[in-house]
């Protein structure tokens, strides 16, 4: 590992301060913090610190970061973490690339849905489709240290407040950018939700100085089970678009539907992952645009962990926009994942059934 948020150097102290407390139907405490638009402003450079990582929960060797998974491809583990903004409308579905980022986000918007996907160990060619960023992304985000930010555009706010941040913008209403990134519209769908790109075209546009992530989750040593509630699944109601995850035991992996439908990824099949974080979150509506629904992940939260077919309550917490977002369980420990792929839902309280 090359570089760490300064954020994540306050884990152990948020460890010891959160405790939200989840009530019997299974909701989550509300955020303690604020994601104001008015403070996305940050430095061009953000402050890291470099730091030896003596974890015993990572196997041997080199992992990459946003997996946990051992390096095979040494390159791959020395560049900067990509998002893709990805449409979730159900006119852009089958999307592409779902099953190769490292982490998907997913965010309620104005009309239900739309992810931020996080390529890293693996790229999607092509990836879409992309549409606009909103500004809970620049918290959301934070954490991956100056990632590349790989959009349609959005509003004169919302760019505004984009091209104030530290992430590296690729926005496809930049001239300089459309070409480079590989942008094409495609037949498959029809406007607004057909606008494509390259993630290799994408990361051939990082600045001289990009660098890696930090890890964001801990993961279990390889070849150890996660202990906890045994659970097939969850199922999320996200502003109307109802959502289920269901454990395949065979694969190891949770398998998504929508309203009982699968959701499929036009390269790989149904979209899967093998981790599932339930993450509870109070939305505000953003000041960029009150219209805009803004997710709060500064503060703490109940959390639900779907990993190996078990369910794990705790809370999450994150002290600031740098800081990784730290699992707890009930018991204090750190909630550790298994290495792989995970998904993040980011629903409202009381929205969700664990199955």
């Amino acid at each position: 590992m090359r570089r760490w948020s300064a954020g994540v150097l306050v884990a152990a102290t948020l460890v010891a301060a959160c405790g939200g407390s989840g009530s019997s139907s299974g909701s989550s405490t509300s955020s303690t913090g604020s994601a104001s638009t008015t403070e996305v402003t940050v430095p061009e450079t953000v402050p890291v610190t470099t730091v030896i990582a003596t974890t015993t929960s990572e196997p041997p060797g080199p992992v990459y970061p946003l997996t946990g998974l051992p390096v095979t491809d040494q390159a791959a583990a020395e560049r900067p973490a990509l998002v893709v903004k990805i449409d979730n409308n159900s006119a852009a579905r089958p999307q592409s690339g779902l099953n190769e980022a490292d982490i998907v986000f997913e965010e309620i918007v104005e009309v239900q849905t739309r992810f931020a996907a996080v390529f890293q160990s693996k790229g999607s060619e092509p990836v879409g489709p992309i549409r606009s960023g909103r500004t809970q992304d620049i918290t959301l985000l934070g954490s991956l240290y100056r990632p590349l930010f790989l959009w349609s555009g959005g509003n004169a706010n919302v760019t505004r407040a984009i091209e104030n941040s530290d992430f590296v913008n690729l926005s496809a209403q930049r001239s300089t950018v459309y070409n480079g990134a590989g942008f094409f519209r495609s037949s498959e769908h029809s406007a607004p939700h057909d606008l494509y790109a390259s993630s290799a075209g994408a990361w051939s546009l990082a600045p001289a100085d990009a660098a890696p992530p930090p890890q964001q989750f801990t993961y279990l040593p390889a070849g150890t089970a996660a202990v906890g509630e045994p659970s097939t699944g969850v199922n999320l109601e996200m502003d109307g678009l109802p959502i289920e995850w269901r454990f395949d035991a065979a694969t190891g992996l949770y398998l998504r539907s929508n309203g009982g439908t699968p959701h499929n990824d036009a390269l790989s099949g149904q979209v899967s992952t093998a981790n599932l974080l339930v993450m509870f979150v109070d939305y505000q509506p953003s000041a960029a645009d009150a219209n805009s629904p803004e997710a709060q992940t500064i503060g703490s939260g109940e959390v639900w962990v779907f990993t190996g077919g078990v369910l794990v309550k705790g809370t999450w917490s994150r002290a600031d926009r740098l800081s990784a977002i730290v699992l707890t369980g009930a018991d204090g420990n750190a909630i550790m994942l298994t290495p792989g792929r995970t998904f993040v839902e980011l629903p409202r309280v009381d929205s969700a059934t664990a199955v």
